[in-house]
């Protein structure tokens, strides 16, 4: 045996073991990557055949076995967009969906700042009823909150579902924030506080480009919980302030249900929440990134 012999003997025993875990490591691999694509198509299977249906004709949706090849159409879609049976309940719930956003924005960021800045008396008694009000029933609210609104006339309003989507929104976003701020070290405020600013400075300079990712995720799930919510629409909304969630009945009469144009509307009744994802995102991505050094 000559010595390059035996080098590549050497060399074979000390490589196999790595060519081992090599190949562990690329079934594994494999296993994740079917074990998520499996996940993935049964997850995204739903949205997939509503797609479908509302591109179907009337025959199309009913035939059996189910077609999974057909001449799409967009007569669905014309007859959403023709009448005010979907658009009316659409704009509503732009309407009130982003007034509580707003409302949300401007209680919850101060609450959150003081509940995770400031030391007083119940301040964690408070914390916990804001929490409350999320994981609370919504059918243990909706009956007094009912009544209430019955006899101050906010019923059938739209400030009325704004203040009721906070139920939603508000504690949420309060906890989300309160978190990333104390997570904050306040030696960042002291700071602005050397040089003369104050803490309304510190928090429009400093804290809030840094809070920007919690932010940015807390108002993209608050806008998904209010747009989707039905419970209380359900019971405060009526003939004027119907939203999306609701509306969408309006194609299930007594004797039949208009397939087409129900999954129509709930295919557009998508987009505001895919969108408003991609804005939070492209924040998140921007608060995540302020303040970087480049070059």
């Amino acid at each position: 045996m000559t010595t390059q012999d035996a080098a590549v003997r050497l060399r074979d025993r000390v490589d196999r073991p790595v060519r081992l875990r090599q190949r562990r490591h690329a079934g594994k691999h494999t296993v994740y990557i079917l074990l998520l694509t499996a996940w993935t198509i049964f997850a995204l299977s739903p949205i997939v055949w509503i797609m479908m249906m509302s591109l179907k004709t009337p025959q199309d949706i009913i035939s059996n076995p189910p077609k999974f090849v057909f001449l799409p159409t967009i007569a669905n879609y014309v007859k959403v967009f023709s009448g005010p049976e979907f658009l009316t309940p659409f704009l509503n719930s732009i309407i009130v969906t982003l007034g509580s956003l707003a409302l949300t924005l401007v209680v919850g960021l101060p609450a959150a700042y003081a509940l995770a800045r400031f030391t007083f008396r119940g301040r964690e008694s408070i914390a916990f009823s804001l929490l409350s009000l999320r994981f609370a029933p919504e059918l243990l609210i909706i009956l007094p909150l009912y009544l209430i609104f019955q006899k101050t006339g906010l019923s059938d309003s739209y400030i009325g579902l704004i203040l009721a989507y906070q139920i939603v929104t508000l504690p949420m976003l309060v906890w989300m924030l309160r978190s990333f701020i104390e997570d904050l070290p306040p030696e960042l405020e002291e700071a602005v506080a050397v040089d003369g600013g104050n803490r309304w400075t510190a928090f429009r300079h400093v804290l809030f480009r840094l809070i920007a990712p919690g932010l940015g995720a807390s108002l993209m799930l608050s806008f998904i919980w209010a747009w989707n919510s039905y419970t209380l629409p359900l019971v405060l909304s009526g003939k004027n302030t119907q939203v999306i969630t609701t509306g969408i009945q309006q194609y299930i009469s007594y004797q039949s249900i208009d397939w087409g144009p129900m999954a129509a509307a709930t295919v557009v009744s998508m987009v505001p929440g895919i969108l408003f994802a991609i804005f939070s995102l492209r924040w998140i991505v921007g608060g995540l990134t302020a303040g970087t050094v480049k070059g």
